[in-house]
């Protein structure tokens, strides 16, 4: 009998980095499980993003998750916050021209609560491996994109997990983490990512297009400029 193909959970919001990072996880030889979290964010639209780049990549199998974050809130995401624009103040030092302050966009310990889901999910499918697509470079300023984050929870999951006790640890992989958008968008192409079916937008127009101001806008665009590239995405603006 053959072997088969080790099996990765792949958290697939339905941007570049995520599909960058499945395609990078196939590439590996992994055997992808692609995990979508519906979480009450305002650009929903990524998830049909998220299922399009499933089936163009051919993933092993895809999960979309429910969750209901806008039951806290405490974001421009999963609240009737405004979406800030065009890099306007957002929160607390930032606001006064710091580059150090969280920004409204950050939707509370959402990657934690996405790697927690994750974990569980790997754990039932004898999963050793995680693949999450964050970047500490170019980036919003979240404090869960920064390696000390990953690291954290690669310890987290050695020591709540069955797996773990047992001798087979998860890893949690960040393959993008110390990669530019521009350096992002250059892997994309080498893997063959279709980055036509990726959104990115945290504040798309009612018929699904990009609005080209938000800080996700703004950085993927800086990216395609930054690499000598079209972008691909619809924009309203």
């Amino acid at each position: 009998m053959p072997n088969l193909p080790a099996k990765a959970v792949v958290l697939l919001s339905g941007g570049m980095d995520s599909a960058t990072t499945a395609a990078l996880a196939r590439q590996q030889g992994f055997a992808v499980h692609a995990l979508s979290i519906r979480y009450g964010q305002r650009h929903e639209v990524e998830l049909a993003a998220a299922h399009h780049v499933a089936r163009s990549l051919g993933v092993a199998g895809h999960v979309v998750q429910t969750i209901d974050l806008r039951a806290f809130g405490g974001s421009a995401l999963t609240a009737e916050l405004e979406v800030p624009k065009n890099g306007a103040a957002v929160l607390g030092a930032r606001a006064s021209g710091s580059t150090s302050a969280v920004p409204i966009t950050y939707v509370p310990a959402r990657n934690t609560i996405f790697l927690a889901l994750a974990l569980a999910y790997a754990e039932v499918l004898g999963s050793a491996d995680i693949f999450i697509g964050v970047s500490a470079v170019d980036y919003s300023g979240y404090p869960d994109c920064r390696p000390a984050f990953i690291e954290a929870f690669q310890h987290l999951a050695r020591l709540a997990t069955r797996a773990g006790v047992e001798g087979a640890p998860i890893t949690i992989h960040g393959p993008l983490i110390h990669l530019s958008k521009a350096e992002t968008i250059r892997l994309a192409g080498r893997l063959g990512v279709d980055l036509a079916l990726t959104h990115s937008c945290y504040d798309p127009t009612p018929d699904g297009l990009a609005c080209g101001a938000c800080d996700s806008c703004r950085l993927r665009r800086k990216g395609f400029a930054e690499a000598g590239l079209p972008d691909p995405a619809r924009y309203a603006t």
